[in-house]
């Protein structure tokens, strides 16, 4: 697979892909974060979920003849990627059946991913969902043998991955602050 990939870099905030777009490649990471972004039924923007090293992302509409993006995939550092096209890929499957399960790895992976997130969003309150998202966000961001990290989301980003708004993730930072967390 990776010896049919191409290099691909992204500078910060540079989209790999849009939400309706052809599905006609797939990026493994190489280097850096992306962030997943849909358009919500009330026409809103939402960061569902943000991804780095080792992932993959434009797996689902690659598989589809035809198939339509899902959603927006936008760097959120410098990243680099491997992408293979749609037709490299139906090879890749033909000559070697061990792609499929590496394609269905990938799957599961998401599969879980999705629903530890619908276990959060329908079970555990506000508050726990903003922290547990920021901790997950500070373990991404964290650079060896560095007291500080920076995570470069904004509130409004943060928000969309709890599940919330902007102004009860404010109010959770500002807590935090208060408790000498941030």
């Amino acid at each position: 697979v990776l010896s049919e990939a191409r290099r691909r870099r992204f500078a910060r905030r540079e989209v790999l892909f849009h939400e309706g777009d052809p599905g006609d490649t797939l990026h493994l990471i190489d280097k850096g974060r992306v962030a997943i972004r849909i358009t919500t039924p009330l026409e809103d923007g939402a960061i569902v979920g943000e991804v780095g090293r080792g992932d993959v992302v434009g797996e689902m509409a690659i598989l589809e003849e035809g198939g339509r993006r899902g959603a927006t995939v936008m760097a959120l550092e410098a990243t680099e990627t491997l992408s293979i096209e749609r037709g490299q890929l139906l090879e890749l499957r033909r000559r070697y059946p061990a792609v499929d399960l590496f394609i269905f790895d990938v799957l599961m992976a998401n599969i879980r991913r999705v629903n530890v997130a619908l276990m959060e969003a329908l079970f555990v309150p506000v508050e726990r969902r903003v922290v547990r998202r920021l901790l997950s966000l500070v373990e991404v961001y964290a650079r060896e043998e560095v007291d500080d990290v920076e995570v470069t989301l904004t509130q409004d980003d943060l928000a969309s991955l709890a599940g919330t708004s902007r102004a009860t993730v404010n109010r959770v930072l500002r807590q935090a602050e208060e408790a000498g967390a941030v």
